[in-house]
């Protein structure tokens, strides 16, 4: 018995060494060809090295013009440009791109677009969005604390814009000839139901050459947007009889409804992964106090890393208000008021759907985001946000959404902040990002 286990006990061991061999054989190889992989993207991605004169060119009027740029993003700030209402701005932003030497064209969407021709018809789009999420009659003008500027849309976005015109003027003053041809765009719609229709429409346009999309969306360095987050916005709407408070007291309410609706979608569990989110935003409906009000309706943001996830989310959404609207309607029927006319009707729209995206790993795109992060000394993750990038990210092409420098807090709030600290830092790694995929002609 021993004799005949023994050779057995040496065979496996055998077998054991050879397999840990060939597993660090393997894991050596990974290793090697992954770090081979990683340089030849990179190098694939920098072809504008900081001691190339036009380059470094770029890179000395983004740090001393800081000023120039700073006042003009106040300018774009104080022009009122609510989703759906970017006319006056584009107008503003086209004049400005021409300035900048470029050749510039607005679209039927009001999508104001520069061109800077180069050697090839590939494109790279760098576009910021012109729409702020502000009604018509907000108080756009910029106050001035110290080192902050204050106002609403001050970071989100006319950080972004006034990156894009800084970054085309740049080019222009190092009469720098791109590789491949770079559009600057102030695009629209990109805020809430603007549903991403001014970038939709530029991709659905230039989709044949389009290489890589690079969104300027706020202020921030210190993360890169490489995944699109899923969104879904829907508007519910609740119709009733209608009525005086007192004399029809009992009717079925469609206020009441909704309330009976959210307060069952709002004890909806989510998962913590994939992260799931929802929100009510608007809440709208009646005349006066003392009216019953024959109209009703919310509008509701669902969004998630997983699209799955919101279609559950819709329909637990639908459920509750449903419930909502059969609860309101039990009770009128316990008051005593019922029959033809007072039956409450539910209407759900789907405002607006973002698509999910990722982008590759491997892209030549990401390199260049990175290669420009070493040059400028900057750190930055990656993280999935909802932005322009969506629509190309979804169709496969490569895209990103950066910041353009400074710091800001307060978004979407009237007390919205701003400080250019830093900015040149932001641009000189746009405009390295663009060029270390754009190129640049010998």
């Amino acid at each position: 018995m021993t004799h005949t286990n023994q050779p057995r006990r040496n065979s496996r061991g055998g077998s054991a060494r050879t397999v840990k061999r060939y597993v660090m054989i393997c894991a050596a190889w990974i290793s090697v060809t992954g770090f081979l992989h990683d340089s030849a993207r990179s190098a694939a991605a920098t072809p504008a090295p900081q001691d190339d004169p036009r380059v470094a060119s770029v890179l000395k009027y983004l740090r001393e013009n800081g000023s120039a740029i700073t006042e003009d993003q106040v300018r774009i700030t104080e022009i009122p440009a609510p989703t759906f209402q970017e006319a006056a701005r584009a107008a503003y932003m086209k004049k400005l791109l021409s300035a900048a030497g470029l050749r510039v064209e607005t679209d039927s969407y009001d999508n104001v677009i520069g061109e800077l021709p180069g050697a090839s018809k590939d494109i790279v789009m760098v576009v910021a969005h012109m729409d702020t999420v502000f009604p018509p009659g907000t108080d756009v003008r910029v106050r001035r604390q110290k080192d902050r500027l204050l106002g609403p849309g001050i970071s989100d976005n006319s950080a972004g814009l006034a990156g894009l015109v800084a970054v085309a003027r740049a080019f222009r003053e190092a009469k720098l000839k791109p590789r491949h041809t770079i559009l600057f765009v102030a695009d629209v719609g990109e805020e809430g139901e603007g549903n991403l229709r001014g970038i939709r429409a530029l991709v659905d346009t230039f989709r044949k050459n389009l290489k890589y999309v690079i969104a300027l969306d706020g202020s921030a360095t210190e993360y890169v947007t490489t995944s699109a987050l899923a969104s879904r916005r829907m508007e519910i709407t609740i119709t009733g009889p209608g009525g005086h408070s007192w004399s029809d007291f009992g009717a079925p309410n469609p206020i009441h409804a909704l309330g009976r609706g959210i307060a069952r979608f709002v004890s909806t569990q989510v998962p913590e992964f994939p992260r799931t989110s929802f929100n009510i935003g608007q809440i709208q409906g009646g005349t006066s106090v003392n009216s019953i009000p024959s109209r009703a309706s919310i509008k509701v943001d669902l969004r998630s890393e997983a699209e799955t996830e919101i279609a559950k989310l819709e329909t637990t959404l639908r459920a509750a208000m449903e419930s909502g609207a059969a609860a309101e309607t039990a009770a009128a029927r316990e008051r005593g008021v019922f029959g033809r006319g007072y039956e409450l009707s539910l209407k759900v729209t789907v405002l607006g759907v973002r698509p999910a995206g990722e982008l590759a790993q491997d892209s030549l795109l990401l390199a260049a985001l990175e290669s420009a992060d070493r040059q400028v000394g900057n750190r930055s993750r990656q993280e999935r946000s909802s932005t322009d990038a969506n629509v190309p990210l979804s169709l496969g092409i490569p895209a990103i959404a950066i910041g353009a420098g400074g710091h800001s807090g307060g978004a979407h709030t009237l007390e919205e902040w701003y400080d250019p600290s830093d900015r040149e830092m932001g641009l000189q790694r746009v405009a390295l990002t663009i060029l270390g995929v754009a190129g640049v002609e010998p």
